[in-house]
């Protein structure tokens, strides 16, 4: 169990990781609104208005994905060379080194909640009201940041190693932005990939969402249940991956 000296520094990574990226921006933190902003405005003129998908709350939808989509983005790309990048900490500090994975993931953490209130901000403007069913949302975000610090634990482990990493990852968001329903629905998924289709932790996240802001409703039973399974089965992967990979971090830093 990490002691008070520990807690400390991750504390201070959490905050440098989030001042450092904002450093020298003369829009600063409000880039983290723009972000969503654009791409929702960009998405709904495509498909609302030169492909005609008339689904009501589209701009809802389209946010319900963008907004953990990006964390997702964000926390795994920077995560994976964390341990890179901090390789004079890691070597000279005597700190567990999760905690500087973990910092990274964390501070992306504030960036999701700035995006939230985006989202929040829309879902009234749009008309839809506060529910029961919002209380779903903090159990919902946590087994999805357990499942990102999974991927970025294993991630990072081997960018150590292997340090076209980072570019396995960034080409992996390309692909994985296609297959989340961000532009779509999941009805549109075939009925015979949709139990495989719904096994993935970033699809379950913007289903989970869309269910209780669109519709008021909790998540389904099983919807929940994948995206716990999902989140604790990569967490652990991460983990050990992670342990097996640490103790030559120095030889390769």
């Amino acid at each position: 169990m990490w002691h008070g000296d520990y807690r400390f520094v991750l504390q201070n990574l959490i905050l440098k990781d989030f001042k450092v990226r904002y450093r020298n921006m003369s829009l600063g933190m409000f880039w983290s609104l723009l972000n969503p902003l654009i791409m929702m405005t960009v998405l709904t003129l495509v498909y609302k208005r030169f492909m005609h998908i008339d689904t009501p709350g589209y701009s809802v939808a389209v946010l319900c994905g963008l907004v953990p989509f990006n964390f997702f983005t964000l926390a795994w790309s920077n995560g994976t060379t964390s341990l890179v990048e901090n390789a004079t900490l890691v070597k000279r500090v005597p700190i567990p080194r999760e905690v500087v994975p973990i910092s990274s993931v964390l501070s992306n953490c504030l960036n999701f909640l700035i995006q939230f209130g985006v989202l929040f901000a829309f879902t009234f403007i749009f008309g839809y009201r506060v529910s029961r069913a919002w209380l779903w949302m903090p159990l919902i975000s946590f087994l999805f940041i357990l499942f990102v610090l999974g991927l970025v634990l294993a991630t990072a482990a081997l960018d150590v190693y292997l340090r076209d990493m980072r570019y396995v990852v960034e080409s992996a968001n390309t692909v994985l932005f296609w297959l989340v329903p961000i532009i779509y629905g999941f009805e549109v998924i075939p009925d015979s990939f949709k139990e495989l289709y719904s096994l993935n932790p970033i699809a379950a996240m913007v289903m989970a969402l869309r269910r209780i802001i669109m519709e008021a409703s909790a998540p389904a039973p099983s919807l929940v249940w994948k995206l716990a399974l999902g989140s604790v089965v990569t967490l652990a992967a991460g983990w050990i991956i992670f342990r097996r990979l640490e103790h030559r971090f120095y030889d390769h830093l």
